[in-house]
């Protein structure tokens, strides 16, 4: 009846983060000052990192079996399943990475100091480089934002830095879209 007769549609839900009004403001902020103090030129380096499940993750938002009888098939996981954590940068000239953040063949939590060690050893004295990291804790720690203001001084987008990276941002820059894709996110 509700197809036939009444012409509706099953529609799913999306499920977002709550934004407030000030929210999209500080996102159009954000983008204004971008295009105002980056270089036509400019080299901006964005980073992020994503977990991805070892255990055959599957995606049930987007998964979908096309069949003529409904093959009830199950996907089993553990409650916890193993994952790894993979941090990378993405720009005009490439990809840096990706690293792997391990311990004893264990993923970690990307906290300070593992992020500040991982910052140190990246080589990126090209002269005008941005640098662009989202707002995350181990992110926007006292020590992290220290080593990241002298290795990009003037040029640090974040949350704390001198360009801001807008809070609750959305997942637009190029490394949601290339870590998304083996995530099961699916753009």
């Amino acid at each position: 009846i509700l197809h036939e007769h009444l012409h509706f549609h099953p529609y799913k839900m999306a499920v977002v983060q709550e934004l407030s009004p000030r929210d999209f403001q500080n996102r159009i902020t954000a983008c204004e000052t971008l295009l105002e103090t980056l270089p036509p030129d400019a080299l901006v380096f964005f980073s992020d990192e994503a977990h991805f499940h070892l255990s055959g993750y599957a995606n049930k938002k987007i998964m979908r079996y096309w069949s003529g009888n409904n093959p009830r098939e199950l996907h089993e996981r553990p409650l916890h399943s193993h994952k790894v954590t993979v941090w990378c940068e993405l720009s005009r000239v490439g990809v840096t990475g990706p690293y792997f953040s391990e311990e004893d063949n264990h993923a970690v939590t990307v906290n300070s100091q593992r992020y500040v060690d991982r910052i140190k050893t990246e080589e990126m004295h090209l002269g005008n480089v941005w640098f662009q990291q989202d707002g995350a804790t181990a992110h926007t720690a006292r020590a992290s934002m220290t080593v990241l203001r002298a290795k990009f001084p003037g040029w640090l987008i974040s949350l704390r830095g001198e360009i801001l990276w807008a809070a609750h941002s959305h997942d637009l820059t190029s490394c949601d879209f290339f870590m998304g894709i083996p995530q099961g996110r699916g753009f």
